[in-house]
């Protein structure tokens, strides 16, 4: 079979530069404006929606503090309330089937809403209006967290059996759903494997470590 000859030196030099050239890495991107964003970066809620998008900082910042906007910044607070007050019978009363969850408000509606991960991804449970009032009236540093951007965390895995205390966290809602994606990735057979419960460890060690720790003697 006859092949096609190259012709000049410079046509031969492209086609091995080519050849040389490295595939292009996977990069991270702003979902606004395609900018490449690193690691640690900036996500926004679309209000209406409530999805996240990934950011860069000056698509991030446009976002900032305005009420009006179609997307909100998610912030990167991180608090973990010592004093929270809820009992056993309260927390059964919620009706989640694990002992992780996280709540979050609505702006459109006003509505909480509680979920919990899993191994299919993130489940709504459904939380009477009633029920959350009543946590909040106990609570008053919940009045604080903000809409469609912030969650509280309750973390009671072995409270039941006093093996550790339960922990009650307002955090990023980002935050809950990449305790989400880390139990869905790594959840093996029925009771998870010890693979996964050792990243749901490393996830709540990286918590308590940013974590500013509040009381709500000022809330009160």
């Amino acid at each position: 079979m006859k092949t096609e000859q190259l012709h000049g030196s410079g046509e031969a030099f492209e086609v091995l530069r080519g050849f040389a050239r490295k595939p292009e890495r996977n990069v991270e991107r702003c979902e606004l404006c395609s900018a490449e964003v690193v690691t640690n970066h900036p996500h926004l809620v679309e209000i209406g929606q409530h999805r996240l998008f990934c950011a860069c900082d000056a698509c991030a910042l446009l976002f900032s503090g305005r009420a009006d906007a179609k997307y909100k910044r998610v912030p990167r607070r991180v608090r973990l309330i010592l004093d929270f007050k809820m009992t056993d019978a309260e927390w059964e009363g919620l009706l989640i089937p694990i002992d992780l969850a996280f709540f979050f408000r609505n702006s459109i509606d006003s509505r909480v809403s509680a979920l919990y991960p899993s191994p299919a991804g993130a489940t709504e449970s459904m939380l009477s209006l009633e029920a959350w009032n009543d946590i909040e009236s106990s609570n008053p540093a919940l009045r604080e967290v903000e809409d469609d951007v912030e969650a509280l965390l309750v973390n009671r895995v072995g409270h039941a059996r006093e093996a550790r205390s339960a922990q009650y966290y307002v955090v990023p809602i980002d935050a809950c759903y990449k305790l989400v994606g880390l139990i869905r990735l790594h959840w093996r057979g029925l009771s998870g494997g010890t693979e996964v419960w050792q990243e749901i460890s490393k996830f709540f060690a990286g918590l308590n470590a940013a974590a500013e720790i509040v009381t709500q003697e000022l809330h009160a």
